[in-house]
């Protein structure tokens, strides 16, 4: 018989404690795969649509091949295994602060993880996101100051919405500024956010990046049957060729 929720993994960590597990849904007849830190939920196998989208906008708005992007936030992978879709992506860094994130992935507990730990471009980085953004190295430790087409990130709920206060600085224009220096010309700024487009942080964006806009994924959700949103920031830094 099949557990109706079972724990996969759990870890205290200076953010709290993090857990995985598996549960059978009854609405919609499936197992779910859910990450929690204390009370909250970061992510649900059952809500993916958004993550998804995040790395196919994201990419949409790079133009040429042999793209190097950066994936803020791990969680299930949804957002991380979209960017692999893309043939022109040439290696993709995921930087998670919680090494728990990624052992789970690594050791298979994650049924359709295997993508990322086999495929050749991608690589699984201990790091803290923050910490590497407000950096002059980038994400790279191999390539120092090396910059890429797309910065996608999923970390906290909403640029208000906070896992953790200490992210703060990077809502901030002069935090976006300094994430941009990562960038190439004509490079991608991606972030995913639970609450609708906020007005505030779009003029924040459009005092640092040279096109901004908010586009809101609509999805099915079973558990409440109807609709739901969440927005996908987009923010792409002027690309020196199409000014002259």
């Amino acid at each position: 018989m099949t557990k109706r929720i079972e724990e996969l993994g759990w870890r205290d960590t200076p953010m709290g404690e993090i857990s995985l597990r598996r549960r059978l849904d009854p609405t919609i007849g499936e197992q779910v795969y859910e990450v929690k830190l204390g009370d909250e939920f970061l992510m649900s196998s059952m809500f993916v649509v958004a993550e998804e989208e995040l790395a196919r906008l994201g990419l949409a708005e790079v133009t040429g091949a042999d793209l190097d992007v950066v994936v803020g936030g791990l969680g299930l992978g949804y957002t991380a295994r979209t960017v692999l879709q893309d043939d022109r992506v040439a290696s993709m860094i995921v930087v998670d602060a919680l090494d728990e994130v990624i052992t789970w992935h690594r050791e298979g507990l994650l049924p359709f993880a295997s993508a990322l730990n086999t495929d050749p471009r991608s690589r699984l980085v201990h790091g803290d996101f923050f910490a590497l953004t407000a950096g002059p190295d980038g994400y790279d430790p191999d390539r120092p100051a090396h910059r890429v087409h797309a910065i996608l990130a999923d970390i906290d709920h909403s640029p208000r919405h906070l896992l953790n206060p200490r992210h703060a600085p990077l809502y901030t224009a002069d935090g976006l500024r300094q994430l941009a220096t990562h960038l190439l010309p004509g490079g991608v700024f991606g972030l995913w956010s639970n609450d609708p487009p906020d007005d505030d942080f779009l003029a924040v964006l459009r005092e640092v990046f040279a096109e901004v806009r908010a586009e809101v994924v609509a999805f099915d959700n079973p558990l409440q049957r109807r609709t739901s949103t969440n927005t996908v920031y987009l923010a792409t830094v002027v690309n020196r060729s199409q000014t002259r």
